[in-house]
């Protein structure tokens, strides 16, 4: 909402008078999707047709690559083998060229990208599953762990509603993986227009 107040000119004897009442107008403006995205990065799910929504995803702070830097079109997304991803990732044939979803916790966002990486993931989406954590229903900054470490694959943040509707899923349907294309350009789609999950309200 944005107020604007016009003053009236009028002039008198040749000069210029303010006494003119103050008038205000009030223009509602629309919430466009760049005010959604505010620098966050957006992927969509192909399949399953049970998983088929368009997801936010909160890129790493202060490290990793890009997300936008190249699209990827059909690429897997697969739950890894352990889920935190502190040790080395026993289903690294499944992740090659893929994305791994990894849960949080245990370690560091860093420690947990560099995992997925020598495996040979070319991107880590990181979820909270513990639905009793208070930071289930929020958006986390993955910020870097101060090492002399750094992941050269991109990194972002999952909402926990989604990665715990997104690994039910894929265990219920016994599926390694689901395919998705991201990054997903919304700049001109709008904001009732965006194919989110029924699960959020955005």
């Amino acid at each position: 909402m944005i107020l604007i107040a016009w003053s009236c000119l009028i002039f008198v004897a040749g000069t210029l008078s303010r006494n003119c009442a103050q008038a205000t107008t009030t223009i509602s403006m629309p919430i466009t999707t760049q005010d959604i995205i505010a620098g966050d990065v957006f992927f969509e799910i192909i399949s399953p047709q049970d998983l088929e929504y368009t997801y936010r995803l909160r890129p790493a702070k202060d490290f990793g690559g890009s997300f936008t830097k190249h699209k990827l079109e059909g690429v897997p997304l697969v739950l890894t083998d352990p889920p935190g991803a502190c040790q080395k990732i026993k289903n690294a044939r499944d992740l090659e060229g893929s994305i791994a979803l990894i849960d949080r916790g245990e370690c560091s966002f860093v420690t947990k990208t560099l995992q997925a990486e020598a495996a040979g993931a070319v991107g880590a989406i990181v979820s909270e599953y513990n639905t009793n954590s208070p930071e289930f229903e929020y958006y986390i900054e993955m910020v870097h762990d101060k090492t002399n470490r750094d992941a050269t694959i991109p990194a972002g943040f999952l909402l926990g509603k989604n990665g715990v509707m997104i690994r039910s899923t894929l265990l219920r349907l016994k599926r390694v993986h689901a395919l998705i294309n991201i990054p997903v350009n919304l700049t001109f789609t709008p904001p009732s227009k965006i194919n989110h999950p029924p699960w959020l309200g955005w």
